[in-house]
């Protein structure tokens, strides 16, 4: 039995208040923007001392590859709007329609096991919110293009389906479902893919390709990048790239949440990447946060982690691989 429970419990209230008081503290200064430099003082002065990227000029031709609807906001929407001031023409394009994210399917269906169908629906309607992003940037409609291959199959038409066509465990489609695409109907192979690629790159004839990089920790990012390289290496344009993550690591971005005026970290999977820093203004980083809410399906799902790319700059990396680690001495 305890002894004292008339005084020991007031106690442990003020205990329990005071704790509470003091992580409700802490959580507001981890969330206040001025503050932030505060818990994240090595990783800001590393993003700081980074050299600027190339600007845009007039008259040359830049291509957004995005994997889904939402990766070209994120990754390039600062990018794309000092493009655009500076004179260039900018393309975007789509390889798959996010047609695979059955979470955000459930919740707007309201079935908790989403049919091929009403999947394929979220696809179109990716495809229009991406529509409605660009339109925010003032990218004109007729430079977005939309391949719709499988969301969550990409790297299957890369590394094993190059010839033979792909089922998407989503749609359960083996071809592009959507009559928007640039070839409806193609079957879900890589040889596709790399057509559909191709023809884009006869199109825009781009002089600079942003694109996700291979240290993307999402498997659609990463076949996006192979795609994209070997194509350009087989075509003598190696060097027109600049690589971009979306996807860097466990809880990357920090930190999440809104927070215009902090930089955007590199992330852990790029550590040993050279990045380039391309710094945005106050009237950029509200543009690319209006863009961002077009994509209202992922907004309503994944809001912090998508607004945690709204940042007083974006980062891009004109290497292609990590340096290499050097090897120990003696080493085999």
């Amino acid at each position: 039995m305890n002894r004292f429970p008339v005084r020991s419990r007031p106690r442990r209230f003020r205990v329990a208040v005071l704790v509470a008081a003091l992580l409700l503290a802490a959580a507001f200064v981890i969330n206040t923007t001025g503050a932030l430099r505060l818990f994240y003082p090595r990783a800001a002065a590393v993003v700081d001392s980074l050299p600027p990227a190339p600007p845009y000029h007039a008259g040359q031709r830049v291509l957004v590859v995005s994997p889904h609807p939402d990766d070209e906001t994120l990754c390039c929407a600062g990018s794309i709007q000092q493009a655009r001031a500076a004179g260039a023409q900018v393309w975007v394009v789509w390889l798959t329609s996010g047609d695979g994210f059955e979470l955000d399917a459930v919740l707007l269906s309201r079935a908790p096991r989403p049919s091929g169908q009403q999947l394929a629906g979220l696809g179109t309607r990716r495809i229009g919110e991406a529509r409605r992003a660009m339109g925010v940037l003032k990218v004109p409609q007729d430079h977005l293009i939309f391949l719709g291959y499988p969301d969550g199959g990409l790297l299957h038409l890369f590394l094993e389906n190059y010839a033979q066509p792909f089922q998407s465990r989503y749609t359960r489609a083996t071809h592009v479902p959507y009559p928007q695409a640039l070839t409806p109907g193609a079957p879900y192979t890589g040889q596709n893919v790399e057509r559909d690629l191709g023809r884009v790159l006869d199109t825009v004839r781009p002089d600079v390709v942003l694109a996700p990089s291979v240290q993307d920790a999402h498997p659609d990012h990463r076949a996006a990048s192979y795609f994209v390289t070997r194509l350009l290496a087989t075509r003598g344009e190696v060097g027109r790239e600049r690589f971009w993550i979306v996807h860097g690591g466990l809880e990357y971005p920090l930190p999440k949440g809104l927070h215009e005026h902090f930089p955007l970290l590199i992330a852990p999977r790029g550590r040993r990447l050279a990045w380039e820093r391309v710094d945005l203004t106050p009237e950029q980083e509200d543009a690319k946060l209006r863009a961002l809410r077009e994509h209202r399906s992922q907004m309503d799902v994944m809001s912090r982690f998508l607004a945690a790319f709204v940042r007083e700059n974006e980062l891009l990396s004109p290497q292609t691989v990590p340096r290499a680690v050097p090897a120990e001495a003696g080493s085999h």
